[in-house]
């Protein structure tokens, strides 16, 4: 590990200014302090920001949610409101990691979470995400795991969150603060796919500061839930999962959000497969018909053609489960 600095910030200003100077924010440590060992990262300065007021979980009056930054991701997929408006919320954190990780884990750094690409974690490896310019080694290497959605020449890294995904399908916003003031980024924006400059990975200015993800009131009643498909069930990132919500009143879909994850090089919320749903009737052709779309965008590489078969089991499952079926 290089040598570095450290601070811990006792407000939110302290926090701006050491962040507007190059620091990094840290607070549970749980990937952060993993690369750095690895000497993947090499932060100059560590700002510890662990005892910000940012912990708290807030039902709005109209049914969405607030988390704060630096809830713990055991704390949310716990609290009562989660559990009870949308259940895939505490099921994406539930499958997430191990419950050491999810009691030191908090929300911000969960979304923020770098790839797990071995080719990214390994200095010996070109990669474009650590070192730009340099090449993508996962392209001709082992790449099962890799992207099929919204990938490029640059990179084919899946972002690993699982909770991400529970937000995209549910259109969260991220609440960020920094030296110009408070911003609202929806999340489809927040998390950036890779292009030609894949080591951007978030659509964060200097020194700002993620205080919140809110996610909107949605029609009631609302079914939601989460799958998340992998190798092994204890402590595994997901080949393939899915996060669905589905609003369904007098025997018809009013609204549907699907989102994918394991597969895109962010989480992937999936449009025609929702497109595909509203205004229908339950039933196991139009899950079977829905899932089809879910791969219309892939583009996977030799080694990962399962990927697109198994995307479209996931989602059709997962909406077989949400949508009353077995």
């Amino acid at each position: 590990m290089h040598p570095f600095s450290y601070t811990r910030a006792a407000t939110t200003r302290q926090a701006l200014d050491a962040g507007r100077d190059g620091g990094r924010y840290v607070a549970g440590g749980t990937t952060l302090v993993d690369l750095m060992r690895e000497t993947v990262e090499r932060p100059r300065t560590l700002v510890d920001i662990s005892a910000l007021p940012l912990r708290e979980i807030m039902v709005t009056r109209r049914g969405g949610l607030r988390i704060g930054a630096l809830v713990r991701m055991s704390e949310a997929a716990a609290h009562r409101g989660v559990r009870a408006l949308y259940p895939v919320i505490s099921e994406a954190l539930e499958l997430s990691a191990s419950a050491q990780l999810r009691n030191m884990a908090t929300i911000g750094g969960n979304i923020m979470q770098r790839t797990r690409c071995t080719y990214f974690r390994d200095v010996t490896a070109v990669c474009n995400k650590r070192a730009p310019g340099s090449g993508c080694a996962a392209r001709d290497g082992f790449n099962r795991t890799h992207a099929i959605l919204g990938t490029s020449d640059d990179c084919v890294a899946t972002h690993p969150s699982d909770v991400a995904v529970a937000f995209a399908a549910l259109e969260a916003t991220v609440v960020v603060l920094g030296p110009d003031g408070e911003r609202s980024v929806p999340f489809a924006d927040f998390l950036l796919r890779p292009g030609s400059t894949p080591d951007r990975e978030q659509a964060l200015r200097r020194g700002e500061l993620i205080t919140a993800v809110e996610i909107p009131a949605l029609p009631r009643p609302l079914r939601s839930g989460y799958l998340k498909v992998r190798d092994r069930q204890s402590y595994e990132f997901a080949l393939t999962s899915a996060a669905v919500a589905l609003h369904i009143r007098g025997g018809v879909i009013r609204e549907a959000r699907v989102a994918a994850g394991g597969v895109g090089t962010v989480p992937w919320k999936l449009p025609a497969v929702e497109r595909e749903l509203l205004g229908r009737r339950p039933s196991d052709a139009l899950w079977t018909k829905a899932a089809e779309r879910a791969a219309d965008e892939a583009r996977p590489l030799h080694h990962n053609r399962f990927k697109v078969e198994l995307l479209k089991r996931t989602v059709e499952r997962q909406l077989r489960v949400v949508g009353g079926g077995k």
